[in-house]
């Protein structure tokens, strides 16, 4: 029960054009590549939108006052 040797190798390729036929098989790869390309294409966009993201959320929290400001701004505020 080890790994294939190189007869049984010959033999899935023997059965897998005899299956699909010589036409078929580069068919079946360009697709597969193209299905990859996509694949590929569609993670670097969710990737780019998720940085996106942190960059307006980064724009947003800058814009407000970080927690020790707003101490400051109470304590030296003559009204209280």
């Amino acid at each position: 029960m080890g790994s294939l040797s190189a007869w049984h190798w010959l033999i899935v390729l023997a059965a897998v054009l005899l299956l699909f036929g010589s036409a078929k098989l580069p068919q079946m790869a360009r697709s597969l590549g193209q299905s990859a390309r996509v694949l590929k294409a569609e993670a670097r966009g969710l990737k780019d939108d998720e940085k996106a993201a942190e960059r307006d959320q980064d724009k947003l929290d800058s814009g407000k006052p970080s927690p020790q400001q707003v101490d400051d701004k109470q304590r030296d505020d003559p009204k209280n």
